[in-house]
C-alpha cells in the first residue's frame, strides 16, 4: 500500500524537535528571571533575560536550518516572546525599583506589557499575510519579501530598551540612579515605540560585502571581547547605538 507523502509522520526525531526544545529553555529563563527577580537578584534575573533573547534568536534559524518549521512551534515562539520580552523585563523592573509607588508604577507596567502584546499580534498577522500572498503568487522569494526594515521597535530590542536603566545602574553605580517616575515614562516611551509605525533596521535584511568581511569579523571579536570583560557598559553602548539607528532610519526613510 502507497503511503500518503501529505500525511504528518507518526514520529519525530530528537533534532527535529531541537528548536522547540530551545523556546521551552527561553520560556523556562524567562519565568526564572521573574522568580529571581521577586527575590531581589536581580543581575541574574537580567542575565536570565539576555539569555532568553539569545535562544529566540536561535530557535527559529535552527528550525529553518533543519527543515522543522511547523505551526505549533511558531505559537509556541510568539508565547514565548512575550513572556521574556514583554512580561518578565516589566515585572523585574517593578521589583527592582517601582514597588515603592504602586499607581503609577503598576499603570507603566500594565501599558509597556500590553504595547508588546500589540506588537507581537500586528507582526503575526503580518508574517502570515506575507505567507498567503506567497503562496498564491507561487513566486515569492524569501530574499524579496525581506524588507530592510521592521515596522516599530521589535519585541526583543524594546526588551534591551526598557532595561537600560538597570544596564546604567549595574555597570555605574550597582544602584538605582534615575527616578522611579523617570523610569516610569521610560517604560511607557518604549512600549509606544514597539507600536508606532516608525521603521527601524532590521539586522536580518543586512547584506555585507566580501570586501568588508574581514572589519566586520574584525569588529565583532572586539565587541565579543567587551560584553565579556564590561558586559553591562557594552549593553548600554548597544542600547543607545541602536536608537541611533532607530533616529537614522526614520529621517533617512523620509528623505529617501
Amino acid at each position: 500500500m502507497a503511503r500518503n507523502p501529505d500525511k504528518a509522520p507518526t514520529e519525530l526525531s530528537l533534532l527535529q524537535l531541537l528548536p522547540n526544545m530551545l523556546t521551552i529553555a527561553a520560556i523556562c529563563a524567562g519565568l526564572s528571571a521573574i522568580r529571581s527577580g521577586f527575590h531581589g537578584h536581580y543581575v541574574l534575573a537580567v542575565q536570565l533575560i539576555l539569555a532568553a533573547a539569545i535562544l529566540d534568536g536561535l530557535d527559529g534559524r535552527v528550525a529553518r536550518l533543519l527543515g522543522s518549521n511547523s505551526k505549533m512551534g511558531a505559537e509556541l515562539d510568539s508565547l514565548a516572546d512575550f513572556l521574556n520580552f514583554g512580561i518578565a523585563p516589566a515585572l523585574v523592573l517593578y521589583f527592582w525599583v517601582l514597588e515603592g509607588m504602586p499607581s503609577a508604577a503598576w499603570i507603566a507596567v500594565l501599558t509597556y506589557t500590553v504595547c508588546c502584546v500589540v506588537r507581537l499580534a500586528r507582526f503575526n498577522v503580518s508574517d502570515k499575510a506575507k505567507e498567503a500572498a506567497a503562496e498564491a503568487s507561487d513566486k515569492a522569494t524569501e530574499t524579496a519579501s525581506e524588507s530592510p526594515y521592521f515596522v516599530g521597535v521589535p519585541a526583543p530590542a524594546g526588551a534591551l530598551l526598557v532595561m537600560l536603566p538597570m544596564f546604567i545602574s549595574f555597570a555605574f553605580a550597582d544602584a538605582p540612579i534615575l527616578p522611579g517616575i523617570v523610569i516610569c515614562f521610560h517604560m511607557v516611551a518604549v512600549g509606544f515605540l514597539m507600536i508606532s509605525r516608525i521603521p527601524t533596521w532590521s539586522f536580518k535584511a543586512t547584506r555585507i560585502s566580501r570586501s568588508n568581511v574581514k572589519f566586520f569579523l574584525v569588529g565583532f571579536a572586539i565587541a565579543g571581547a567587551a560584553v565579556l570583560i564590561h558586559p553591562w557598559i557594552t549593553l548600554v553602548v548597544v542600547c543607545v547605538f541602536y536608537v541611533g539607528t532607530v533616529i537614522w532610519a526614520l529621517f533617512g526613510k523620509d528623505k529617501s
